[in-house]
Order: structure tokens, then sequence, then C-alpha cells
């Protein structure tokens, strides 16, 4: 994963996680990734600084976070276990599930598990809408 500095037309200044340069610009041009302060989507890359191991804790870092920062990664983790709860775990056979479902071979119904990226690709070549779920170190399936 490659963390990016982001910028919205109004200058608010945000962090994202993305799979991959291509995969920032794929996300941004289909309107996934939009401003947290203010919901815009014309959303740029920052300048940024080298990313640099201190040794620091985890627990030290998070503590380091802006109010909006943590209010972010609440939400985040809130619609992440919100789709756990309502979706059926497919495991592996994501991409097979989710393709069925969208050719109709399978009843529609919100579903999760694991692709690879050359999976997550095909699926995107075949118009499969779905997005990727974040996980946290805390978290279990």
């Amino acid at each position: 994963m490659i963390r990016f500095s982001l910028i919205c037309e109004r200058e608010h200044e945000f962090e994202g996680w993305f799979r991959s340069n291509d995969d920032f610009d794929t996300q941004r041009k289909r309107g996934f990734v939009d401003c947290p302060t203010c919901g815009s989507h014309k959303i740029e890359k920052a300048l940024m600084a080298p990313a640099v191991s201190t040794g620091r804790s985890r627990e030290k870092v998070a503590l380091a976070m802006g109010e909006a920062q943590k209010q972010a990664l609440a939400q985040l983790k809130a619609m992440a276990e919100k789709v756990r709860e309502n979706a059926d775990y497919v495991g592996d056979k994501f991409a097979e599930e989710a393709r069925k479902i969208h050719f109709g071979e399978s009843d529609p119904r919100g579903i999760y598990g694991e692709a690879t990226l050359e999976e997550a690709k095909s699926l995107a070549d075949d118009g499969v809408e779905f997005m990727p779920i974040p996980s946290f170190p805390d978290e279990r399936n």
C-alpha cells in the first residue's frame, strides 16, 4: 500500500492509502476519492516528505492524528463493520461470486471477501462495481 498526501480544491489536506498510483487514478476518476472535510471530488496529490522509520510504536503514531483524521478513521471502521454485519463472507471466492451476481447468475446480495490485484482489475474491466474494505490491525474476520 502507498500513502498519498492529498489536497482538495478548497485546500483541505488529508491522506489516502492506495495499492498503486494507478489505483489512486482509477478511484479518483470513478468518484471514490473525496475530501473528508468538504466532500469535494476534485482531489490532487500534494507534495509529500519521504517516510522515515523512527521506531515509534503504532500507538504513539495513532495519538499524533488530528481530530479530523481520528473522526475519518472512526467512520471507516464503522463502515467496514456495517459491511461485515450486512453481507455474506465469501473468502477467496469474492471475484467469482461478484461476477455471478453482476451477470445475474446468482441472487443479488452484499458480499465481501478477498481478491488478488489481477482479479480486482478483471472485475473492473467487466464493469463489476466493488470497493476495497479497510481492515485494521485489531480486527479479525
